[in-house]
């Protein structure tokens, strides 16, 4: 695919700078990472996903891939692939066989990233971001020349960043076990929290 390169999560945990959480995605050479400050709710989808955490009942990505695959689709990849006012624009690309001819339909979906990739996360699918945005909105990884006391922190926040560093902290952000109560997902206001944006909030 032209213009576009694969990137991994790396993980999630809270900004030290605001305290908002962001996924933090890396180039497969550990070169460059992508900050995307994200909601409470959509850093708990993620956090589920990348450690694992299985619920009695379907929780709204989990809802979104049964309902793909009820549907005979697949998750082919998700990408994030522009900014617009600030905010980071992704598309789930979907792929379905069509039985008598195998043909292959692709239908993109927009999305936001944190959804996009909460669900590539349960699908396996591949994570792809757009070269405009890793010129534009990546962090280098390694520290370059004379820089600012609190980028290099943050460079170095970034590069220690593991999976595993975020809980799924219903102290922090009100979550319950249970799914069913709808706490830190819908009771979240997920609109009002989740702008995906390329920077942290003043």
């Amino acid at each position: 695919m032209p213009d576009i390169n694969e990137m991994f999560v790396a993980g999630i945990a809270l900004d030290p700078r605001s305290g908002q959480p962001i996924v933090v995605l890396n180039d497969s050479g550990m070169t460059r990472a992508l900050p995307i400050w994200i909601g409470a709710a959509e850093a708990n989808a993620i956090a589920r996903a990348l450690n694992g955490i299985k619920v009695e009942r379907p929780m709204s990505h989990d809802l979104m891939l049964n309902m793909i695959e009820g549907l005979n689709y697949k998750v082919k990849h998700i990408e994030i692939n522009d900014t617009v006012s600030n905010v980071y624009l992704a598309t789930i690309a979907l792929i379905l066989i069509v039985p008598d001819t195998g043909e292959e339909v692709v239908k993109p979906i927009d999305a936001r990233p944190s959804d996009a990739i909460a669900l590539a996360l349960r699908a396996k699918a591949p994570i792809y971001v757009s070269a405009k945005i890793i010129a534009e909105n990546t962090v280098p990884m390694q520290v370059e020349g004379r820089e600012d006391a609190e980028d290099d922190e943050f460079k170095k926040f970034l590069r220690g960043l593991k999976a595993s560093d975020f809980k799924l902290p219903k102290e922090q952000f009100g979550e319950e076990s249970s799914p069913e109560e709808g706490l830190g997902g819908e009771g979240s206001k997920e609109g009002e929290s989740d702008k995906d944006s390329p920077d942290s909030p003043n």
